[in-house]
């Protein structure tokens, strides 16, 4: 199960349907009149695109959500985070309607989208200018031969390497063991990224807001693992241990 977006918003390509069922008139309209003005639009070939400059005020920082689902988690973070810009990643319009229905209901004006492969959003970004990425339950394509699909990948961990700032985190969940450990291992085996310490799968970290995914992978009594990366300091090559 994909329970964020995750692996249509970036890696071997976008893989299913970008839309679902016929959406309701309300939110038709917010895909027609909202979107237009809450979409990243990339600059140029071979220019860079500077995240902050993309909100209505000044932000203290600037997180990013590959695969925002139906986008509980993105909107809550963007309500208890109001001097952060949060982006989000999504490629399936459904999503992107029940996100833009919550930014209106909330009044968040602290959110952008970018609708597309966010490998081509990753691509344009700055280095080291974000601050946070989330990667939540993105589909772990279970069998062997889709192992290629998955998002946690070189590229894509040399992509988010590049843009992070130093210490920054990746947080990762997901209630595939087998793509827990794939990413354990992927993260672990890349230079730029360490584990902070008491970081282990068990509890999430604190200031963790669950998905709705999530909570129906719980109920069912699906085992979550939560993992933390820190982005290894650029000029010492070492993981300075959080306390």
């Amino acid at each position: 199960m994909n329970g964020g977006g995750g692996a249509a918003a970036v890696g071997t390509g976008v893989h299913g349907r970008r839309r679902g069922r016929r959406l309701r008139p309300g939110r038709q309209a917010l895909l027609n009149d909202l979107l237009p003005r809450l979409r990243i639009t990339l600059p140029e070939s071979g220019r860079r695109l500077d995240p902050t400059a993309l909100f209505p005020t000044p932000v203290e920082d600037v997180w990013l959500e590959v695969g925002f689902g139906a986008g509980e988690h993105l909107a809550a973070q963007a309500a208890a985070h109001p001097a952060f810009g949060l982006i989000g990643c999504e490629v399936f319009v459904d999503g992107i309607a029940g996100l833009l229905a919550r930014l209106e209901e909330a009044g968040l004006a602290n959110v952008r989208i970018f609708d597309d492969d966010a490998r081509l959003l990753l691509g344009a970004l700055p280095e080291a200018c974000l601050g946070r990425i989330f990667l939540l339950f993105p589909d772990p394509w279970p069998k062997k031969r889709h192992h290629k699909r998955r998002l946690i990948n070189t590229e894509v961990l040399d992509a988010l390497a590049r843009v992070l700032k130093d210490g920054a985190e990746v947080w990762f969940a997901s209630d595939h063991a087998g793509y827990v450990r794939w990413t354990q291992e992927s993260f672990l085996g890349h230079d730029a990224f360490c584990r902070p310490a008491r970081s282990g799968p068990g509890e999430p970290p604190g200031g963790w807001i669950a998905t709705r995914y999530e909570k129906k992978a719980r109920a069912r009594g699906a085992e979550c693992a939560y993992l933390r990366f820190r982005r290894r300091p650029r000029a010492r090559g070492y993981c300075r241990q959080s306390p």
